[in-house]
């Protein structure tokens, strides 16, 4: 039964549910939009993906029906939505303390390293932002949705695709050359730090046109020693003045466009 009052989010490969299974577990179900050979394939590159992945800090694939009229994926509920929610609603008290940023960005950071280096073949994410960081009960951040990643063979440096990922978040240098490095990944990663450290979303509609990209206005604000003009109040309230400069100059690093 997909009734829309336990609909959870809506991607581009389709809506996740609440469920619950027989054993009473409460369960996220993501359901295919529309029965296409390409997203049928998004599917199964997930199942994929997730059957090669245990980390804490990502969602866990608990099961799949490819069998069915869409195929379905079943995970671990995550209860607390996303990073993006908290960052950018202002009713939500988490993120006021200093401390919950910076750990969850470290939680982030960890499954990044682990997919890139750790995991028994190396994976590349490609679709790194702040609506794909999940946070359960403990506020954990788990990485999701793994529709469009890829795993990559050992000698291989880079993935030469078709541009996928979500503008504000996509590396410049991939934009250009269509090769994914996990440099790439690193470059989405940084915008979501920037995320943190603002509480500004990645693209602005309403901003001017040089502060339109947060990451571009976030890398000339520190080239013009403005970053404290540019931070969240929370942030600059907590009075962690080394420890910030330390994460934003971490977070120019990742956007650095010379990949490194």
């Amino acid at each position: 039964h997909f009734n829309e009052n336990r609909i959870l989010g809506q991607g581009g490969q389709g809506t996740v549910y609440k469920g619950m299974l027989v054993n009473g577990r409460i369960v996220a179900v993501k359901r295919s939009k529309i029965v296409n050979e390409g997203q049928i394939e998004q599917f199964i590159n997930e199942v994929v993906i997730l059957s090669h992945i245990n980390h804490r800090n990502v969602v866990k694939l608990l099961g799949c029906c490819l069998e069915t009229e869409v195929p379905l994926l079943v995970y671990e509920f995550v209860s607390n939505g996303t990073l993006f929610h908290h960052i950018h609603d202002q009713s939500e008290e988490f993120l006021s303390s200093w401390d919950n940023r910076l750990r969850i960005a470290a939680e982030a950071a960890g499954a990044l390293a682990y997919l890139h280096s750790t995991a028994s073949i190396p994976i590349y994410h490609r679709d790194i932002k702040s609506t794909n960081i999940l946070l359960d009960s403990k506020y954990t951040a788990k990485v999701s949705d793994f529709g469009i990643s890829r795993s990559v063979p050992i000698d291989k440096t880079h993935l030469t695709t078709l541009v996928q990922g979500t503008f504000g978040y996509l590396d410049p240098e991939y934009f250009q050359s269509s090769q994914f490095t996990e440099k790439s990944d690193v470059y989405s990663f940084g915008v979501v730090i920037v995320e943190l450290l603002t509480g500004e979303k990645p693209i602005s509609s309403v901003k001017s046109k040089e502060k339109m990209n947060l990451a571009t206005h976030f890398l000339s604000s520190i080239r013009e020693n403005c970053l404290f003009e540019i931070l969240d109040a929370q942030v600059v309230k907590e009075d962690r003045k080394e420890e910030i400069e330390i994460v934003a100059n971490l977070a120019k690093r990742c956007l650095n466009l010379n990949g490194r």
